[in-house]
């Protein structure tokens, strides 16, 4: 069943404030027909992340839009040189990570990731290792995929990893492939469902990007 703007609105507070390790008294919380805007300020990039995680995790959202500023405390700004080599030492020690591959720019407390990796979770592992670190106000991502492995990619194998998936109805879901690019099209019945078909679509064998089109729609 659909909720009301406000009763969702009212459970994205509750789900906010239920984070342990969130602080989410700064944060500000407005609803319109299923999509969630956040605004206001939390003291690291981490938080800014988490809050917008826990967000995607509620029934009833089906968009989620992240205005949320880092304000950092006095004691955590740094300078860009040393956040550039914290970065750097950080995507070092991911095993995941090619760290040849990956370009590192940072400009008031802003990283800016480029380069080109072959696999989509090597992207999201480099995102996940600067999270943390102190001075980091957000990170713009402008990593490429390209995939090493030249294979064609053929839509039944789409199909059959995402059937594999227990929590998506394949019956909704379309699959359509262009070359090294994967259309997904159809309804899922929650935000957390559209992420999770264009996560397995992503981890495809030769897949250099993803056209994730899915609506989300409530019964």
């Amino acid at each position: 069943m659909k909720k009301s703007n406000d009763v969702l609105s009212k459970e994205v507070i509750e789900g906010l404030k239920w984070e342990p390790l969130l602080n989410s008294n700064n944060i500000e919380v407005s609803v319109h027909d299923g999509t969630v805007t956040l605004s206001g300020a939390v003291d690291n990039y981490n938080n800014k992340k988490q809050a917008e995680q826990t967000v995607k995790h509620i029934s009833g959202v089906k968009s989620v839009i992240d205005n949320v500023e880092v304000k950092l405390s006095a004691s955590s700004i740094r300078n860009d040189t040393d956040i550039t080599s914290s970065v750097i030492k950080a995507l070092k020690e991911k095993w995941a990570i090619p760290n040849h591959r990956v370009t590192v720019t940072v400009k008031d407390g802003w990283v800016t990731l480029g380069g080109i990796l072959h696999w989509n979770f090597q992207r999201k592992a480099a995102d996940n290792a600067i999270r943390y670190l102190d001075g980091v106000r957000g990170v713009i991502d402008e990593i490429k995929i390209q995939a090493e492995i030249r294979n064609e990619i053929e839509k039944e194998i789409v199909e059959k990893a995402l059937t594999r998936s227990w929590i998506l109805d394949i019956n909704n879901i379309k699959v359509r492939v262009d070359g090294k690019t994967i259309f997904l099209s159809g309804f899922v019945s929650s935000l957390f469902q559209k992420e999770e078909a264009e996560r397995i679509a992503w981890d495809t064998t030769g897949v250099w990007y993803v056209d994730n089109e899915l609506i989300v729609e409530f019964d």
